[in-house]
């Protein structure tokens, strides 16, 4: 069956897909701002909801139950939308998302804000697998890469915009502005999805009940003993949880493997070598992002005494060059072997990080700090949509939804196990450089006195060293994935042909 270039590769539209792709990035950038946002807010936030208490352990559960709402659903959410159709589901995420949003703004107590959150996050988790899942469906495999180039454009800026966004609302207009304002996005962006994207042909499932049950529990399991080890200083019943929600997820596999209707994990995708190893480099990617972060603003706001707009502002460079470049990357990866992207892409961000640490001390001039922001503006147009576009180009159409509900899964696990472990990292080296210090509460969160900037900067810089070493595996594992034929020369040369593609 021959196809136009604007048609789907698997034959669900006829029209243009990328105005149906912008709009689907409105929501997707809106729900990854607010994974980071919230973090600049606590402060305010405590002193607001929370403000009789002396400690953080109730507050720090604004972002934590989020976070555990988002990723533990994330696995059913893609699988839905094949069942329901993509644009429902995104529809129906985008609306719990968008009231949520209101609910936490117009929240009174901390706990009526921590269960709004919590909300909030499971419409993230139907929102997120359905951008990926239509650009699966409505691109053909050689135009994937320009879509997902967009698509990890929006990734990688959406993260460094949270802090931004946070410190100028939290300081300007009070920390309730960071939800509110993602209502008239929210209705802006269903009314967009509501007129642009297509209704695609929804795929029969048989709901795997038992997999859902045992998959939530594992999960749970896993990402709640993550989140809450650090709080709990890594108590014996932390370890249990954590090692149980590891041996239920292996009997969730097992169990998967056994079902002999319709699995929830597909395990058959994982005979596509690039799909599994895109998964190892998102879970690595997700590691490294999310704990560089720590470290990183720890120094610049307790070491070097800037706020925390000023904080952000280093990180422009690299919003921009990512914004810039990862658009031109995704292109192209349509004509190239992933590879020649990923390898330096991944590479890079080690090697900024690196940089990062080797300047991380009292003497180094600030706006020196704008240029390994620059290196990791170019390495991320090399990760984020190369790595989805990998994932994706092979899935075939009524397993897209399950495949992005894997993918970003993995992603969200790489970024739990990443701020557990940075923060691990963190209180070990304090404890190693600074005299008397038993963590990162010890040290406080103002100005340091100056006997204490040099062993404190140190500390940090030591923890920047771990996700740019375990980038160095991303790197290894991306150097074994294969060339797809949708981008080889021949492939390509037969569409000029009219040959079209087959489906």
């Amino acid at each position: 069956m021959t196809t136009s270039p604007a048609a789907s590769g698997a034959g669900d539209t006829q029209r243009s897909p990328w105005p149906a792709l912008w709009a689907l990035v409105i929501g997707f950038f809106m729900v990854l701002v607010d994974t980071t946002i919230v973090s600049v807010a606590n402060p305010a936030i405590k002193e607001a909801l929370d403000p009789d208490t002396n400690n953080l352990d109730n507050v720090v559960w604004v972002t934590s139950a989020y976070l555990l709402a988002y990723a533990v659903p994330l696995l059913i959410t893609g699988r839905l939308g094949d069942r329901f159709g993509p644009r429902n589901l995104y529809l129906i995420g985008i609306t719990v998302f968008t009231l949520s949003s209101l609910g936490c703004g117009l929240s009174n107590t901390l706990t009526m804000l921590i269960a709004f959150r919590a909300v909030q996050g499971l419409g993230a988790a139907m929102v997120t697998p359905q951008t990926m899942a239509v650009i699966t469906r409505t691109f053909p495999p050689h135009q994937r890469g320009a879509a997902m180039g967009l698509w990890g454009s929006v990734a990688g800026i959406a993260m460094l915009v949270g802090p931004l966004a946070g410190g100028l609302l939290v300081d300007h207009a009070g920390w309730e502005w960071i939800f509110f304002v993602n209502v008239p996005v929210g209705i802006i962006g269903f009314a967009a999805a509501w007129k642009l994207v297509p209704k695609l042909e929804t795929h029969p499932h048989r709901f795997d009940l038992v997999g859902v049950a045992i998959s939530t529990i594992g999960l749970f399991l896993i990402v709640f003993g993550l989140q809450e080890g650090q709080k709990y200083d890594w108590a014996a019943w932390v370890w249990v949880m954590v090692i149980g929600g590891v041996a239920i997820m292996a009997l969730f596999l097992w169990q998967q493997s056994r079902t002999s209707s319709e699995p929830l994990v597909p395990l058959e995708l994982f005979r596509d070598r690039n799909f599994s190893i895109s998964n190892i480099g998102i879970a690595v990617v997700g590691f490294a992002v999310t704990s560089m972060t720590l470290p990183m603003m720890f120094f610049i706001q307790v070491a070097r005494g800037l706020s925390p707009t000023k904080s952000a502002l280093l990180l422009i460079p690299m919003a921009v060059l990512a914004g810039i470049l990862a658009p031109l990357a995704g292109k192209l990866l349509d004509r190239t072997d992933p590879r020649f992207l990923l390898v330096p892409g991944i590479g890079l961000y080690s090697v900024s990080l690196f940089w990062y640490a080797s300047m991380m001390n009292a003497d180094t001039p600030i706006p020196m700090f704008l240029l390994p922001a620059a290196l990791m503006g170019i390495a991320n147009a090399g990760m984020w949509g190369p790595l989805a576009t990998t994932a994706t180009r092979n899935l075939p159409p009524r397993q897209a939804g399950a495949g992005a509900g894997i993918y970003n899964t993995t992603r969200q696990i790489g970024s739990v196990i990443g701020s557990a472990a940075i923060a691990a990292a963190m209180q070990g080296r304090l404890q190693a450089n600074v005299p008397g210090a038993t963590g990162t509460d010890s040290v406080g969160t103002g100005s340091l006195p100056d006997f204490l900037v040099a062993p404190f900067s140190t500390a940090m810089a030591q923890s920047m060293l771990l996700p740019a070493a375990v980038l160095l595996i991303g790197v290894v594992a991306v150097a074994f994935m294969k060339r797809p034929e949708s981008t080889k020369p021949e492939f390509r040369a037969s569409l000029k042909a009219g040959a079209g593609t087959t489906v």
